[in-house]
C-alpha cells in the first residue's frame, strides 16, 4: 500500500529532469558514503563539493575541511557603527544575531556566485571580488546588506529597529534587498507553508517563464502581467558573465537562486524525527547551511559530525571596522575553529538554505530532495510540488521599482510574513 502511494505521488518527468536524474546518481551514492564516512571518521561536512578521501588521505581531508570553514565569512555583533536611522542603535549586541546569521548565509551564496566552490580564503587576500563581497556587508548605510539596511527594511515586516528577527523574517528582508544588487543578479525565494513549488522558482529564475506570473515592486505596486513590462534593454541588462575559473553565468536563461525554506519543527523543542533529515540536507552539494535559534541564541549551521552540528556563532561583539580604509584587515571576518552542539539542542525555528547557480543544479536539488527527504522519511520536513495547489493564488514575483530606486531609497511597506505565522510540521 505504501509503495502504491509513492508511485501516485511521482509526477511525469521532462527530458531535462531525466537527464539530471542520471547525472546525479553518483552524487546520491556520495551522500550515502559521505554520511557513513563522517560517522566513522568523526568529521563534519558542508554543502561544498569535497573529494572523499581514501584511508591514507583522511588527515589531508580534515585540513581541507578546516580551510573550508576558515573561508566562510563570519559576521558578529558590532559596536560603535553609525546610528541606524540617524538616531537608532550604534550596536546590534543582544538583538542582531539572526541578522548576522542571515548575512553569513547570503555571503556564502555570493562567494559561490562570484568566486566559485573551490575558492579558498588566504590571509591578506587581494582578490577584488572577495573584497567587493565583504564590503557589501560592512556596517554602513551605504552597504547593500549592512545591518542598517536589514534592520530598517525589517520595519516592512513588522519589526522595529533593534528588535530580534526570526529566520523567516530575515529571509523575507534579504529577498527584498537582493533586488538592488545588480552585480550579483541573484534572486531569493522564500518557501511558504512548508512547501516548495518548482514552478514558482522557475518563474522567478527563468525570464522565459515570467509570462506565468505577475511582477510586483517591493511596495506591492503591480509592474506588469508576466514579462510584458520588460523592454529588450532591461532584459539585456540582466546578462552577467562570471569568468572566474572558467565559470560563466547567463542570467537571461537562469538567475542564480538562493532558496530559503523556513520551518517550525516542533513546539518548544525540535522533534527528533527530523534529526536525520537535517543532517542529510547539510550534505547536499547545494546547501549553504541552516540558520536558526531563539532570541539571543541564533547560529549559522554549516555541517555535522555524528549527532553534533557545526556552526558559526555571531555572539562576539567586535568594534566597527571601516573596510573602505586600505589598511583595514579582514582577519576578524574569519574564524578558524568551529563550534558544536548536540542536534537535539537546536531551536525548532529554522530556515534551510540552498544555492543553485544553474537550472541543472536546481533540477538536481529537486530530485535529491524528492529521494532523500520526501520519499525516505515517514514525516518529511516539508513538501515539494511541481505546480501550485489549485486553491492557491497566482504567484507574485517581486522586482525593483521601474523608477530606478536605489537600495538607500527603499520604501518601507506593510509586512506580509512574520515568524509567528509558521505552520507546525508534525
Amino acid at each position: 500500500m505504501q509503495n502504491k502511494k509513492k508511485k501516485q505521488n511521482r509526477t511525469e518527468q521532462t527530458p531535462t529532469e531525466r537527464d539530471a536524474k542520471r547525472d546525479i546518481n553518483s552524487h546520491h551514492r556520495n551522500i550515502k558514503h559521505k554520511r557513513s564516512h563522517i560517522n566513522q571518521q568523526d568529521q563534519w561536512v558542508t554543502g561544498a563539493d569535497l573529494k572523499r578521501p581514501s584511508a591514507t588521505e583522511v588527515a589531508d581531508d580534515r585540513e581541507d575541511l578546516k580551510l573550508d570553514l576558515l573561508t566562510r565569512l563570519w559576521f558578529t555583533y558590532r559596536k560603535n557603527f553609525a546610528a541606524i536611522g540617524g538616531t537608532g542603535p550604534t550596536s546590534d549586541a543582544g538583538w542582531g544575531c539572526m541578522l548576522r546569521c542571515g548575512q553569513m548565509m547570503l555571503a556564502q551564496a555570493l562567494v559561490l556566485r562570484h568566486l566559485g566552490r573551490d575558492w579558498r580564503w588566504k590571509k591578506d587576500s587581494t582578490d577584488e571580488k572577495y573584497w567587493k563581497i565583504l564590503r557589501m556587508f560592512q556596517d554602513k548605510k551605504s552597504a547593500t546588506y549592512s545591518i542598517h539596511q536589514i534592520a530598517y527594511m525589517g520595519v516592512s515586516d513588522g519589526k522595529s529597529v533593534g528588535q530580534w528577527f526570526g529566520p523567516n523574517t530575515v529571509a523575507q528582508v534579504l529577498k527584498k534587498l537582493v533586488i538592488y544588487d545588480e552585480w550579483s543578479s541573484l534572486v531569493i525565494h522564500v518557501a511558504m507553508d512548508n512547501t516548495v513549488i518548482e514552478d514558482d522558482i522557475r518563474c522567478l529564475c527563468k525570464p522565459s517563464e515570467q509570462s506565468n506570473c505577475d511582477i510586483y515592486s517591493i511596495n506591492k505596486q503591480k509592474l506588469q502581467d508576466g514579462a510584458e513590462g520588460h523592454t529588450p534593454k532591461q532584459r539585456s541588462s540582466r546578462v552577467s558573465h562570471d569568468k572566474h575559473k572558467g565559470q560563466s553565468v547567463d542570467v537571461t536563461k537562469w538567475k542564480p537562486l538562493l532558496l530559503f525554506i523556513p520551518l517550525r519543527l516542533g513546539l518548544t523543542d525540535i522533534n527528533s524525527v527530523y534529526f536525520e533529515s537535517l543532517k542529510i540536507c547539510l550534505s547536499f552539494r547545494q546547501s549553504v547551511g541552516i540558520i536558526g535559534g531563539k532570541p539571543n541564541h541564533a547560529h549559522w549551521f554549516v555541517g555535522y559530525t555524528g549527532n553534533k552540528v557545526v556552526y558559526l556563532d555571531p555572539h562576539t561583539t567586535q568594534p566597527f571596522e571601516d573596510l573602505d580604509v586600505p589598511s583595514t584587515s579582514d582577519e576578524h571576518y574569519h574564524i578558524p575553529y568551529p563550534c558544536m552542539m548536540n542536534i537535539s539542542e537546536l531551536d525548532p525555528s529554522v530556515a534551510l538554505g540552498f544555492y543553485c547557480s544553474t537550472e541543472e543544479e536546481f533540477n538536481d536539488l529537486c530530485l535529491t530532495i524528492q529521494k532523500f527527504i520526501i520519499l525516505s522519511s515517514r514525516t518529511p520536513m516539508f513538501e515539494l510540488h511541481k505546480e501550485r495547489p489549485s486553491h492557491w493564488p497566482k504567484y507574485e514575483s517581486y522586482n525593483r521599482q521601474a523608477s530606478g530606486q536605489s537600495g538607500n531609497e527603499f520604501t518601507v511597506v506593510e509586512g506580509e510574513n512574520t515568524d509567528e505565522e509558521f505552520e507546525l510540521v508534525g
